[in-house]
Parts: C-alpha cells; structure tokens; sequence
C-alpha cells in the first residue's frame, strides 16, 4: 500500500500532467478551497483557487508548449518538495514583453503541502530572472 508520501507524490505529478495538457480544470480541482500561494514578491500569503489559475492561465497563454520536467523530488509527512525545469516558447506576452517566439528553459524550487488528497499550499522560486534575461528584447538571439 502506498505511503502518504507517494499518494501526495502521485497526485503532483497528476497535476503537472494537467497543466501540460492544457486542462486547468483538473488540475484546479485538485486543490483545496482554502488553496494557499506563497510566491516571490507578495508581502502576504495568496489565497483561493482562483489566484491559481490567473498565474497558471498567464504562464500557459505565454509558453502555450510549457513542458514541466520534474528533476527530484521527494515528501516527509504532508509536505513534498519538488526541484522542476520548465520549457517553452514565448508565443503570448509575459510581465509586459511582447512574444518573441523564443524557447525558454527555468528552473523551479517547489514546495506543496497537503490535506487529505488535495494539494493545500505551495512556496514557489521560480527562476524569473533567468526567464526574463532569455525574453528581455536585449537578449542574445
């Protein structure tokens, strides 16, 4: 029988699966109500299911292709912590700069906890200042 742990494990990648596959729907549904973002920049706490979905939306409209390549990862009680590498092409507008058509590559330290068989709570870092310098109009391209 499976652990927690690898339930918890299991559902996340479920999850990232979704949001490759374009179905925000599923993957929203596997968050609770109460769902918690704890994300770079914010003074406080995101709260809802819906701030998900903005910033997932957002993400997808501007690498419609995003590939989310799971490195490591590994959980301890209700917590998993995840190390991801992202992959696109910058085909919609992104923080204010316009599509360049240009292929991207991330990395992402992620941090989930969860309640019963949903996903709770994550802290996310995001390397955006290695995805900006790749789409900034001075890139190298």
């Amino acid at each position: 029988m499976p652990t927690a742990s690898e339930k918890n494990m299991t559902l996340l990648r479920t999850a990232y699966q979704a949001v490759e596959g374009g179905d925000l729907d599923a993957a929203e549904r596997m968050l609770t109500e109460g769902f918690i973002a704890n994300v770079p920049g914010s003074p406080a706490p995101l709260v809802g299911r819906d701030v998900w979905r903005l910033g997932t939306q957002a993400m997808k409209d501007a690498f419609p292709d995003l590939k989310i390549n799971v490195r490591d990862m590994f959980g301890v009680g209700d917590k998993v912590t995840v190390l991801l590498h992202f992959e696109g092409t910058h085909r919609g507008a992104f923080q204010q700069i316009e599509a360049t058509g240009r292929q991207v590559g991330f990395g992402s330290i992620e941090v989930y906890r969860f309640e019963g068989d949903k996903i709770a709570e994550e802290w996310v870092a995001p390397d955006l200042i290695s995805l900006m310098r790749q789409i900034s109009p001075t890139a190298d391209h």
